[in-house]
């Protein structure tokens, strides 16, 4: 599977996080959902935290979606 890439965070001096993806916006974070997420991101791979906090990674499904007749091209 590919590494996760393109995405971006700001953390705003009111508590707000902001995250990006290819300049879009993915989401925003506020109270203590931006501080677990400041957390975790300095701990770990910020690009895969940040795919897994927005909801965009890979699901596993993309295989068996690839192969469905209605995708054959």
């Amino acid at each position: 599977m590919p590494r996760p890439q393109g995405f971006h965070y700001e953390a705003h001096p009111d508590g707000t996080v902001r995250i990006t993806h290819n300049a879009h916006p993915a989401t925003t974070l506020r109270g203590p959902r931006a501080t677990q997420f400041l957390t975790e991101v300095e701990s770990g791979d910020p690009q895969l935290v940040m795919a897994r906090w927005t909801g965009n990674y890979k699901h596993g499904n993309e295989r068996t979606a690839r192969n469905h007749p209605r995708n054959s091209r």
